[in-house]
């Protein structure tokens, strides 16, 4: 973990208390830690994840410029917390996948704070129902890296028509189509293949844009980190797995390619 005075100086930096994004990252944690509650609760085993991850190692928080938070769990737990959630959460949040929003085609779930409303860059959310600040939820699965990789051929269709559409309506029917017959048809045909192959390696879950491979003796039994003052699950091995998909992960970016996700944000 860097040092204090060095976290100061990047606090100070990106964001101070009070400041926007500061404020997002604080609400993006009342989220995680209800989730936590609900996860402890029917016990349900997640981590956390990607740019989280690396905040909780490096930072013992989120990384001062950053505006997600993500976490993961295998595709079984995944499908356990999608069932309960819709009655566990306050109020104040949302589930947000197929079923609750239905022009919603990522093929993982977020959760929304409905208290605010965000826009990010690359315009996909502008049909859905929830745009509040969010985090995501990852389902794992055991697959190949290959075939996954040809999932994500699969809904890179998807993602074009509708970052090209000139009419809503007409693209929102295709990337629908295709939608559903990936989850219902493509995915289920491959996840067999998978089930025959035995492979030991863990990717993000089909149709979801990221296949850097996890595996379960880096994972499995999960530990703690503190994130933020709160301690929240993480892989047993994180460094390893950490160094596996991105390097040097103890390195700060250059702060040229620093890039954030969220375009506008108010909160109400």
């Amino acid at each position: 973990m860097i040092s204090t005075e060095k976290q100061n100086e990047l606090r100070e930096k990106f964001n101070p208390e009070g400041s926007l994004l500061r404020r997002q990252q604080l609400r993006m944690l009342d989220i995680l830690k209800e989730i936590d509650r609900i996860c402890k609760k029917y016990d349900i085993p997640y981590w956390l994840s990607s740019g989280t991850l690396i905040g909780a190692a490096r930072h013992g928080g989120f990384i001062p410029w950053d505006d997600d938070l993500d976490i993961e769990m295998m595709r079984k737990d995944y499908n356990r917390l999608m069932k309960v959630l819709p009655n566990e959460l306050p109020e104040t949040m949302a589930l947000q996948n197929h079923e609750t929003d239905p022009t919603y085609f990522f093929y993982y779930a977020k959760i929304r704070d409905r208290r605010s409303i965000m826009a990010e860059g690359n315009n996909y959310d502008r049909l859905w129902k929830e745009k509040g600040i969010y985090i995501d939820i990852f389902p794992l699965e055991h697959q190949p890296i290959g075939l996954h990789k040809v999932t994500e051929k699969t809904v890179g269709h998807m993602y074009k028509v509708w970052r090209t559409s000139t009419d809503d309506q007409k693209a929102i029917k295709k990337v629908m189509h295709i939608f559903h017959l990936n989850r219902l048809f493509i995915f289920p045909i491959l996840r067999l293949l998978c089930a025959l192959s035995f492979t030991k390696t863990i990717t993000s879950g089909m149709g979801i844009p990221y296949h850097n491979p996890r595996y379960e003796k880096d994972i499995f039994p999960l530990s703690t980190l503190s994130f933020e003052g709160i301690d929240f699950p993480v892989p047993c091995n994180y460094d390893h797995m950490l160094r596996l998909m991105y390097g040097n992960y103890m390195q700060f970016p250059p702060e040229e390619s620093i890039s954030t996700h969220c375009a506008h944000l108010e909160f109400l």
